[in-house]
């Protein structure tokens, strides 16, 4: 468990920057234009690599591909996670015309349970999170190449 202590502390500041960035846009009700959301790849993206780099500075030599990138999936799962609850927390108690905001063609055509927003919400943060945990491992991970002998 205490290998998932740092990953799980960036990951709820990860949760915690999300979360922020969604109040700060609800200020200026632009957290109904979906375009914003993009935004939140680029605040994962930057918990992630943190993770994996302050992960690598503590464990050092013991630093593999495979530490690094549980490291990333659960920075990412957990802010994930955290950033869900918060946004159905939101979306049915705080504001509940959010959805119908969020979607009006949406929820004109088609007759929707609010869950398959939370999830589409679930699964795009899960997939961001892979996509980049594996991208940034290929910058932490120790290279293979063999050495060549000088003679």
């Amino acid at each position: 468990m205490k290998q998932f202590a740092l990953p799980i502390r960036f990951g709820v500041a990860t949760s915690g920057c999300l979360i922020a960035y969604f109040l700060f846009l609800s200020l200026f009700s632009l957290h109904t234009n979906i375009f914003y959301s993009l935004f939140n790849s680029v605040i994962t993206a930057f918990g992630v690599y943190e993770s994996i780099k302050y992960f690598k500075l503590r464990n050092g030599a013991g630093f593999n591909y495979g530490s690094g990138f549980m490291a990333g999936v659960v920075t990412g799962f957990v802010a994930t996670l955290i950033f869900t609850l918060f946004f159905a927390f939101y979306a049915t108690e705080i504001n509940t015309d959010f959805l119908k905001e969020l979607s009006k063609v949406w929820f004109r055509d088609y007759n929707t349970m609010d869950g398959i927003v939370f999830f589409t919400v679930a699964i795009m943060g899960f997939a961001t999170t892979l996509v980049l945990t594996l991208a940034f491992m290929q910058l932490f991970k120790g290279s293979n190449n063999l050495k060549k002998k000088l003679d």
